[in-house]
């Protein structure tokens, strides 16, 4: 699944600054590495650091149930911010599929900065799954 994403989805995973933790077909877990990058002005991790996080979080999940399918989309996509992600932390991106159809996709990702069990964001998605 790494190599696949490396190889298709570069701008995402080439540089590996996101890694894969885990993926089992129905949960992942993604790390992005801290980079001063990923700040917004007043210090803390911006919010399209963490949208493009999650979003791929829920495509590595949905990957790890269906394999390869590169022209699977987002459909849908609501976040709430729940609390600021800190500067120098890894942001983790949990994510889980809770229901998978055979042309849809839903699922969540729980964000958390560093070690913190308390999540900065939440996230629903739906994925269109293309008949390959």
């Amino acid at each position: 699944l790494a190599r696949f994403l490396r190889a298709e989805f570069p701008q995402a995973f080439g540089n590996g600054d996101i890694t894969i933790e885990s993926a089992d077909g129905e949960t992942c877990l993604l790390r992005q590495r801290y980079d001063s990058n990923m700040l917004r002005p007043g210090g803390m991790v911006s919010g399209p650091t963490l949208m493009a996080l999650a979003d791929c979080a829920m495509y590595v999940v949905l990957l790890s149930a269906i394999g390869p399918v590169g022209h699977a989309v987002t459909t849908n996509l609501n976040i709430n911010f729940l609390r600021k992600g800190e500067a120098g932390q890894d942001v983790l991106a949990a994510a889980r599929i809770m229901k998978l159809g055979k042309r849809l996709a839903v699922g969540e990702v729980t964000l958390m900065s560093g070690t913190s069990s308390d999540p900065i964001a939440h996230m629903t998605a739906t994925y269109s799954i293309p008949n390959e």
